[in-house]
Protein backbone atom coordinates (compact mmCIF):
# COMPACT_ATOMS: atom_id res chain seq x y z
CA UNK A 1 0.00 0.00 0.00
CA UNK A 2 1.15 3.21 -0.93
CA UNK A 3 1.42 6.08 1.95
CA UNK A 4 2.56 9.55 1.92
CA UNK A 5 3.32 10.49 5.60
CA UNK A 6 5.47 13.52 6.15
CA UNK A 7 9.44 13.36 6.87
CA UNK A 8 7.57 15.15 10.58
CA UNK A 9 5.21 12.55 10.77
CA UNK A 10 7.39 9.37 10.09
CA UNK A 11 10.41 11.25 12.79
CA UNK A 12 7.64 10.04 15.65
CA UNK A 13 8.33 5.82 16.07
CA UNK A 14 4.66 5.59 16.39
CA UNK A 15 3.92 6.93 12.78
CA UNK A 16 7.08 5.22 11.37
CA UNK A 17 5.94 2.11 12.84
CA UNK A 18 2.62 2.33 10.72
CA UNK A 19 3.76 3.58 7.86
CA UNK A 20 5.93 0.23 8.30
CA UNK A 21 2.80 -1.88 8.55
CA UNK A 22 0.61 -0.25 5.94
CA UNK A 23 3.49 -0.79 3.50
CA UNK A 24 3.09 -4.28 3.80
CA UNK A 25 -0.60 -4.74 2.95
CA UNK A 26 -0.99 -5.43 -0.88
CA UNK A 27 -5.09 -5.07 -0.42
CA UNK A 28 -5.54 -9.44 -0.91
CA UNK A 29 -8.68 -9.39 1.00
CA UNK A 30 -7.99 -12.99 2.63
CA UNK A 31 -8.48 -10.76 6.11
CA UNK A 32 -12.20 -10.31 5.53
CA UNK A 33 -13.14 -13.93 5.01
CA UNK A 34 -12.25 -14.49 9.02
CA UNK A 35 -13.07 -10.75 10.13
CA UNK A 36 -16.20 -10.98 12.53
CA UNK A 37 -17.37 -7.79 11.84
CA UNK A 38 -17.30 -8.15 7.81
CA UNK A 39 -18.99 -11.64 8.35
CA UNK A 40 -22.18 -9.95 10.28
CA UNK A 41 -22.08 -6.39 9.08
CA UNK A 42 -21.00 -7.03 5.18
CA UNK A 43 -19.29 -3.68 5.22
CA UNK A 44 -16.01 -3.31 3.54
CA UNK A 45 -15.06 -0.36 5.95
CA UNK A 46 -16.12 -3.09 8.90
CA UNK A 47 -13.32 -5.36 7.63
CA UNK A 48 -9.36 -5.00 8.62
CA UNK A 49 -8.71 -4.22 5.06
CA UNK A 50 -11.31 -1.21 5.14
CA UNK A 51 -10.57 -0.05 8.17
CA UNK A 52 -6.75 0.07 6.82
CA UNK A 53 -7.67 2.23 4.43
CA UNK A 54 -9.43 4.72 6.73
CA UNK A 55 -6.84 4.50 9.40
CA UNK A 56 -3.83 5.28 6.92
CA UNK A 57 -6.03 8.11 5.31
CA UNK A 58 -7.27 9.24 9.13
CA UNK A 59 -2.98 9.24 10.03
CA UNK A 60 -1.82 10.91 7.10
CA UNK A 61 -4.39 14.03 7.88
CA UNK A 62 -3.33 13.99 11.45
CA UNK A 63 -6.11 15.95 11.85
CA UNK A 64 -9.39 15.45 14.16
CA UNK A 65 -11.33 12.12 12.25
CA UNK A 66 -14.63 12.11 11.44
CA UNK A 67 -17.31 10.38 13.54
CA UNK A 68 -18.30 7.94 11.18
CA UNK A 69 -13.96 6.80 10.91
CA UNK A 70 -14.19 6.70 14.79
CA UNK A 71 -17.24 4.13 14.28
CA UNK A 72 -15.48 1.81 12.20
CA UNK A 73 -12.73 1.44 14.37
CA UNK A 74 -14.49 1.29 16.84
CA UNK A 75 -15.86 -1.69 15.78
CA UNK A 76 -12.78 -3.78 15.21
CA UNK A 77 -12.83 -6.53 18.14
CA UNK A 78 -8.76 -7.04 18.10
CA UNK A 79 -9.55 -10.50 17.68
CA UNK A 80 -7.25 -10.30 15.49
CA UNK A 81 -7.78 -13.63 13.53
CA UNK A 82 -7.05 -11.24 10.22
CA UNK A 83 -3.11 -11.27 11.30
CA UNK A 84 -3.64 -15.29 11.48
CA UNK A 85 -4.80 -15.13 7.47
CA UNK A 86 -2.85 -12.73 6.27
CA UNK A 87 0.03 -13.94 3.72
CA UNK A 88 1.72 -10.39 3.95
CA UNK A 89 2.67 -10.64 7.65
CA UNK A 90 0.82 -7.34 8.35
CA UNK A 91 0.78 -6.71 11.75
CA UNK A 92 -2.92 -5.38 12.48
CA UNK A 93 -2.45 -5.10 16.52
CA UNK A 94 0.40 -2.63 16.63
CA UNK A 95 -1.74 -0.14 13.75
CA UNK A 96 -5.01 -0.80 15.50
CA UNK A 97 -3.67 0.24 18.82
CA UNK A 98 -1.95 3.45 16.91
CA UNK A 99 -5.27 4.30 15.68
CA UNK A 100 -7.06 3.89 18.99
CA UNK A 101 -4.45 6.25 21.01
CA UNK A 102 -4.64 9.03 18.07
CA UNK A 103 -8.04 9.01 18.29
CA UNK A 104 -8.34 9.44 22.00
CA UNK A 105 -6.16 12.33 21.82
CA UNK A 106 -7.30 14.12 18.36
CA UNK A 107 -11.29 13.27 18.73
CA UNK A 108 -13.48 14.50 21.22
CA UNK A 109 -16.46 12.00 21.58
CA UNK A 110 -20.03 12.50 23.25
CA UNK A 111 -20.19 13.32 26.42
CA UNK A 112 -22.27 9.97 27.13
CA UNK A 113 -19.73 8.14 25.52
CA UNK A 114 -16.77 10.10 27.27
CA UNK A 115 -18.18 9.53 30.83
CA UNK A 116 -18.46 5.40 30.57
CA UNK A 117 -14.80 4.94 29.06
CA UNK A 118 -13.63 7.26 32.07
CA UNK A 119 -15.58 4.85 34.30
CA UNK A 120 -14.28 1.38 32.95
CA UNK A 121 -10.91 2.91 33.17
CA UNK A 122 -11.01 3.87 36.74
CA UNK A 123 -13.15 0.83 37.76
CA UNK A 124 -12.03 -1.97 35.68
CA UNK A 125 -7.93 -2.13 36.23
CA UNK A 126 -8.14 -2.17 40.05
CA UNK A 127 -9.54 -4.79 41.64
CA UNK A 128 -11.19 -3.39 45.56
CA UNK A 129 -12.91 -0.78 43.29
CA UNK A 130 -14.46 -3.32 40.35
CA UNK A 131 -15.66 -5.91 43.34
CA UNK A 132 -17.50 -2.54 45.20
CA UNK A 133 -18.94 -1.97 41.67
CA UNK A 134 -19.84 -5.54 41.25
CA UNK A 135 -21.57 -5.50 44.30
CA UNK A 136 -23.69 -2.24 43.49
CA UNK A 137 -24.44 -4.05 39.99
CA UNK A 138 -25.37 -7.60 41.82
CA UNK A 139 -27.68 -5.08 43.66
CA UNK A 140 -29.10 -3.40 40.79
CA UNK A 141 -29.34 -6.37 38.62
CA UNK A 142 -32.98 -7.12 39.12
CA UNK A 143 -33.94 -3.70 37.56
CA UNK A 144 -31.65 -4.27 34.75
CA UNK A 145 -34.92 -3.43 32.41
CA UNK A 146 -35.15 -0.28 32.59
CA UNK A 147 -31.62 0.31 31.22
CA UNK A 148 -30.70 0.07 27.88
CA UNK A 149 -27.69 0.16 25.64
CA UNK A 150 -24.57 0.32 27.68
CA UNK A 151 -25.72 0.05 31.25
CA UNK A 152 -27.78 -2.43 30.54
CA UNK A 153 -24.97 -4.36 29.26
CA UNK A 154 -22.81 -3.98 32.09
CA UNK A 155 -25.96 -5.36 34.23
CA UNK A 156 -26.02 -7.99 32.38
CA UNK A 157 -22.64 -9.10 32.62
CA UNK A 158 -22.24 -8.79 36.13
CA UNK A 159 -22.75 -11.83 38.62
CA UNK A 160 -25.57 -12.46 40.16
CA UNK A 161 -24.44 -11.92 43.73
CA UNK A 162 -21.87 -10.25 45.11
CA UNK A 163 -18.22 -11.05 44.42
CA UNK A 164 -16.68 -13.15 47.26
CA UNK A 165 -13.08 -13.86 45.87
CA UNK A 166 -10.23 -12.79 47.71
CA UNK A 167 -7.71 -10.21 46.88
CA UNK A 168 -4.25 -12.02 46.34
CA UNK A 169 -1.24 -9.95 48.31
CA UNK A 170 2.03 -10.15 47.56
CA UNK A 171 3.71 -13.35 48.71
CA UNK A 172 5.19 -17.09 47.48
CA UNK A 173 3.37 -20.43 47.24
CA UNK A 174 6.11 -22.77 48.12
CA UNK A 175 6.34 -25.99 45.45
CA UNK A 176 5.74 -29.11 47.12
CA UNK A 177 8.42 -31.26 47.52
CA UNK A 178 11.81 -30.66 45.51
CA UNK A 179 11.37 -27.01 44.15
CA UNK A 180 12.09 -27.28 40.08
CA UNK A 181 11.03 -24.38 38.54
CA UNK A 182 10.06 -20.37 40.37
CA UNK A 183 7.59 -18.14 38.12
CA UNK A 184 5.42 -15.05 39.12
CA UNK A 185 1.80 -15.22 38.96
CA UNK A 186 0.02 -12.36 36.97
CA UNK A 187 -2.83 -12.12 39.35
CA UNK A 188 -5.02 -10.27 37.03
CA UNK A 189 -7.49 -7.04 37.68
CA UNK A 190 -10.68 -7.93 36.41
CA UNK A 191 -10.43 -11.90 36.82
CA UNK A 192 -9.23 -12.46 40.56
CA UNK A 193 -12.67 -10.40 41.16
CA UNK A 194 -15.28 -12.18 38.56
CA UNK A 195 -13.43 -15.55 39.50
CA UNK A 196 -10.71 -16.56 42.04
CA UNK A 197 -11.08 -20.25 41.30
CA UNK A 198 -8.82 -19.88 38.64
CA UNK A 199 -5.69 -18.13 40.20
CA UNK A 200 -6.24 -20.58 43.20
CA UNK A 201 -6.60 -23.99 40.72
CA UNK A 202 -3.42 -22.33 38.89
CA UNK A 203 -1.33 -21.72 42.14
CA UNK A 204 -2.48 -25.18 43.29
CA UNK A 205 -1.44 -26.97 40.15
CA UNK A 206 2.00 -25.60 40.07
CA UNK A 207 2.86 -26.65 43.52
CA UNK A 208 2.08 -30.00 43.11
CA UNK A 209 4.03 -29.94 39.86
CA UNK A 210 7.33 -28.44 41.71
CA UNK A 211 6.98 -24.85 40.90
CA UNK A 212 7.43 -22.02 43.68
CA UNK A 213 4.36 -18.92 42.68
CA UNK A 214 5.38 -15.69 43.58
CA UNK A 215 2.86 -12.89 43.91
CA UNK A 216 5.13 -9.92 43.18
CA UNK A 217 5.16 -6.79 45.47
CA UNK A 218 3.52 -3.90 42.92
CA UNK A 219 2.63 -5.95 39.98
CA UNK A 220 -1.19 -5.05 38.88
CA UNK A 221 -2.88 -4.92 35.29
CA UNK A 222 -1.32 -5.44 32.54
CA UNK A 223 -3.02 -2.53 31.02
CA UNK A 224 -4.71 -3.82 28.51
CA UNK A 225 -8.22 -2.16 29.38
CA UNK A 226 -6.74 1.11 29.39
CA UNK A 227 -4.72 0.18 25.98
CA UNK A 228 -7.30 -0.64 23.91
CA UNK A 229 -9.38 2.03 25.00
CA UNK A 230 -6.65 4.31 23.62
CA UNK A 231 -5.75 5.33 26.85
CA UNK A 232 -1.75 5.10 26.35
CA UNK A 233 -0.64 7.21 29.79
CA UNK A 234 -2.19 4.87 32.42
CA UNK A 235 -1.84 1.89 30.28
CA UNK A 236 1.89 2.45 30.42
CA UNK A 237 1.86 3.10 34.00
CA UNK A 238 0.86 -0.25 34.55
CA UNK A 239 2.97 -1.82 32.20
CA UNK A 240 5.94 0.37 33.98
CA UNK A 241 5.28 -1.36 37.02
CA UNK A 242 4.45 -4.54 35.89
CA UNK A 243 7.90 -4.52 34.15
CA UNK A 244 9.60 -3.20 37.68
CA UNK A 245 8.28 -5.68 40.02
CA UNK A 246 8.87 -8.59 37.87
CA UNK A 247 12.25 -7.47 37.30
CA UNK A 248 13.52 -7.09 40.53
CA UNK A 249 11.93 -10.80 41.43
CA UNK A 250 14.32 -11.43 38.55
CA UNK A 251 17.25 -9.97 39.89
CA UNK A 252 16.15 -11.39 43.56
CA UNK A 253 15.40 -14.72 43.85
CA UNK A 254 15.48 -15.20 39.87
CA UNK A 255 12.25 -16.35 37.37
CA UNK A 256 12.00 -18.79 35.06
CA UNK A 257 8.75 -17.77 33.95
CA UNK A 258 5.93 -15.38 34.19
CA UNK A 259 2.25 -17.01 34.07
CA UNK A 260 -0.70 -15.69 32.70
CA UNK A 261 -3.80 -17.59 33.21
CA UNK A 262 -5.89 -14.84 31.29
CA UNK A 263 -5.10 -14.89 27.59
CA UNK A 264 -6.06 -11.17 26.71
CA UNK A 265 -3.28 -10.14 29.82
CA UNK A 266 -0.95 -12.73 27.43
CA UNK A 267 -1.27 -11.29 24.48
CA UNK A 268 -0.82 -7.62 26.01
CA UNK A 269 2.55 -8.40 28.38
CA UNK A 270 4.06 -10.66 25.40
CA UNK A 271 4.16 -7.13 23.76
CA UNK A 272 5.85 -5.20 26.38
CA UNK A 273 9.20 -5.13 24.82
CA UNK A 274 7.44 -3.37 21.85
CA UNK A 275 5.68 -1.16 23.77
CA UNK A 276 8.75 -0.27 25.76
CA UNK A 277 11.12 -0.24 22.69
CA UNK A 278 11.44 4.06 23.16
CA UNK A 279 11.96 4.26 26.52
CA UNK A 280 15.92 3.44 27.23
CA UNK A 281 15.39 3.27 31.14
CA UNK A 282 13.20 0.40 30.96
CA UNK A 283 13.49 -1.44 27.52
CA UNK A 284 15.70 -4.10 27.99
CA UNK A 285 13.88 -5.15 31.36
CA UNK A 286 10.18 -5.06 29.25
CA UNK A 287 11.88 -6.97 26.19
CA UNK A 288 12.77 -9.85 28.89
CA UNK A 289 9.35 -9.69 30.40
CA UNK A 290 7.80 -10.40 26.91
CA UNK A 291 10.44 -13.62 26.40
CA UNK A 292 9.30 -14.91 29.43
CA UNK A 293 5.37 -14.71 29.56
CA UNK A 294 4.03 -17.96 29.03
CA UNK A 295 0.50 -18.66 29.21
CA UNK A 296 -0.50 -21.32 31.91
CA UNK A 297 -0.84 -23.91 29.37
CA UNK A 298 1.91 -23.13 27.28
CA UNK A 299 4.32 -23.23 30.55
CA UNK A 300 2.54 -26.53 31.20
CA UNK A 301 2.91 -28.38 27.93
CA UNK A 302 7.10 -27.39 28.46
CA UNK A 303 7.34 -29.18 31.80
CA UNK A 304 4.10 -31.63 31.27
CA UNK A 305 1.43 -32.85 33.90
CA UNK A 306 1.74 -36.36 35.87
CA UNK A 307 1.76 -39.40 33.93
CA UNK A 308 -1.27 -40.17 36.82
CA UNK A 309 -3.01 -37.27 35.55
CA UNK A 310 -6.80 -38.61 35.33
CA UNK A 311 -10.08 -37.09 34.20
CA UNK A 312 -12.16 -37.99 37.51
CA UNK A 313 -15.57 -37.57 35.44
CA UNK A 314 -16.13 -39.41 32.07
CA UNK A 315 -17.12 -35.51 30.35
CA UNK A 316 -16.59 -34.11 26.84
CA UNK A 317 -15.03 -30.68 27.23
CA UNK A 318 -16.31 -28.30 24.44
CA UNK A 319 -12.78 -26.45 24.07
CA UNK A 320 -13.74 -22.61 23.15
CA UNK A 321 -10.26 -21.33 21.26
CA UNK A 322 -9.64 -17.52 22.90
CA UNK A 323 -8.68 -15.25 20.19
CA UNK A 324 -5.88 -13.70 22.45
CA UNK A 325 -4.83 -16.91 22.53
CA UNK A 326 -5.23 -18.87 19.07
CA UNK A 327 -4.81 -15.41 17.03
CA UNK A 328 -2.60 -13.38 19.85
CA UNK A 329 0.00 -15.76 21.32
CA UNK A 330 -0.77 -18.48 18.19
CA UNK A 331 -1.41 -21.24 21.02
CA UNK A 332 -3.70 -23.69 19.44
CA UNK A 333 -3.45 -27.22 20.53
CA UNK A 334 -1.26 -26.99 23.60
CA UNK A 335 -4.76 -26.28 25.84
CA UNK A 336 -6.70 -29.21 23.79
CA UNK A 337 -3.80 -31.57 23.82
CA UNK A 338 -3.24 -31.03 27.78
CA UNK A 339 -7.03 -31.62 27.92
CA UNK A 340 -6.66 -35.35 26.00
CA UNK A 341 -3.55 -36.19 28.34
CA UNK A 342 -5.79 -35.54 31.47
CA UNK A 343 -8.40 -37.58 30.09
CA UNK A 344 -10.73 -35.57 29.17
CA UNK A 345 -12.54 -35.92 25.37
CA UNK A 346 -12.38 -32.76 23.69
CA UNK A 347 -14.58 -31.32 20.63
CA UNK A 348 -14.63 -28.07 19.19
CA UNK A 349 -17.75 -25.89 17.65
CA UNK A 350 -17.42 -24.71 13.95
CA UNK A 351 -16.19 -21.58 13.12
CA UNK A 352 -13.38 -22.43 15.64
CA UNK A 353 -11.63 -19.13 15.18
CA UNK A 354 -14.72 -16.41 15.28
CA UNK A 355 -14.77 -14.37 18.31
CA UNK A 356 -17.07 -14.86 20.57
CA UNK A 357 -17.65 -11.02 21.77
CA UNK A 358 -16.10 -10.71 24.32
CA UNK A 359 -12.83 -8.61 23.52
CA UNK A 360 -12.09 -6.37 26.63
CA UNK A 361 -14.40 -4.22 26.79
CA UNK A 362 -15.88 -4.62 23.61
CA UNK A 363 -19.29 -6.46 25.31
CA UNK A 364 -19.83 -3.14 26.92
CA UNK A 365 -19.03 -0.71 24.28
CA UNK A 366 -20.69 -2.44 21.14
CA UNK A 367 -23.25 -4.48 23.22
CA UNK A 368 -25.27 -5.40 20.03
CA UNK A 369 -22.90 -7.11 18.16
CA UNK A 370 -21.00 -8.79 21.05
CA UNK A 371 -24.78 -9.65 21.66
CA UNK A 372 -24.99 -11.06 17.72
CA UNK A 373 -21.49 -13.16 18.07
CA UNK A 374 -22.41 -14.60 21.52
CA UNK A 375 -25.37 -16.22 19.98
CA UNK A 376 -23.26 -17.14 16.77
CA UNK A 377 -20.71 -18.87 19.07
CA UNK A 378 -23.37 -20.36 21.34
CA UNK A 379 -24.90 -21.64 18.56
CA UNK A 380 -22.34 -23.65 17.11
CA UNK A 381 -21.58 -25.37 20.63
CA UNK A 382 -24.94 -26.48 20.98
CA UNK A 383 -24.42 -28.54 17.73
CA UNK A 384 -21.52 -30.24 19.37
CA UNK A 385 -22.29 -33.02 22.23
CA UNK A 386 -20.14 -30.90 25.08
CA UNK A 387 -20.91 -31.33 28.54
CA UNK A 388 -19.26 -28.31 29.72
CA UNK A 389 -17.25 -25.46 27.72
CA UNK A 390 -13.56 -24.76 28.87
CA UNK A 391 -11.49 -21.37 27.96
CA UNK A 392 -8.36 -19.56 28.83
CA UNK A 393 -9.69 -15.97 28.83
CA UNK A 394 -11.90 -14.71 31.72
CA UNK A 395 -13.54 -12.40 29.25
CA UNK A 396 -15.10 -15.01 27.59
CA UNK A 397 -16.06 -17.22 30.06
CA UNK A 398 -17.99 -14.29 31.41
CA UNK A 399 -19.08 -13.70 27.97
CA UNK A 400 -20.40 -17.20 27.04
CA UNK A 401 -21.39 -17.45 30.98
CA UNK A 402 -24.77 -19.72 31.31
CA UNK A 403 -26.73 -18.43 28.43
CA UNK A 404 -25.68 -21.59 26.36
CA UNK A 405 -26.99 -23.86 29.27
CA UNK A 406 -23.51 -25.24 29.66
CA UNK A 407 -20.83 -24.57 32.56
CA UNK A 408 -17.90 -22.35 31.50
CA UNK A 409 -14.65 -23.57 33.11
CA UNK A 410 -11.39 -22.20 32.56
CA UNK A 411 -8.55 -25.24 31.25
CA UNK A 412 -6.69 -24.61 34.39
CA UNK A 413 -9.56 -25.64 36.21
CA UNK A 414 -9.74 -28.94 34.86
CA UNK A 415 -6.18 -29.86 35.09
CA UNK A 416 -5.93 -29.12 38.77
CA UNK A 417 -9.06 -31.57 39.29
CA UNK A 418 -7.71 -34.05 36.87
CA UNK A 419 -4.13 -34.16 38.96
CA UNK A 420 -5.64 -34.18 42.75
CA UNK A 421 -7.25 -30.61 43.04
CA UNK A 422 -11.25 -29.94 44.04
CA UNK A 423 -13.75 -30.37 41.51
CA UNK A 424 -14.38 -27.14 40.07
CA UNK A 425 -17.50 -25.13 41.99
CA UNK A 426 -18.73 -24.55 38.49
CA UNK A 427 -19.64 -28.23 37.85
CA UNK A 428 -21.19 -29.12 41.46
Amino acid sequence: MQTNFTLAQLADPHFERSNEILRNCVHCGFCTATCPTYQTLGDERDSPRGRIYLIRDMLEADTAPAPAVVDHVDKCLSCLSCMTTCPSGVHYMHLVDHARAFIQEKHKRPLLDRAIRQMLGLILPHPRRMKLALTGAALARPFAGLFSGRLRAMLDLAPKSPPKSDILSPRIYPAEGERKHRVALLTGCAQQVLDGDINAATIRLLNRLGVEVVVAEGAGCCGALEHHMGREDPALIAVRANVVAWNRERHGDGLDAIIINASGCGTMVKDYGHMMRNHPALADSAEWVSSVARDITEFLSEIGLPADASAPDDLTIGYHSACSLRHGQKIIDPPKDLLKSAGFRVVEPAEAHLCCGSAGTYNIMQPDLANQLKQRKLDNFARTDADIIAAGNIGCMTQLGEAGGLSVVHTVELLDWATGGPKPDKLN
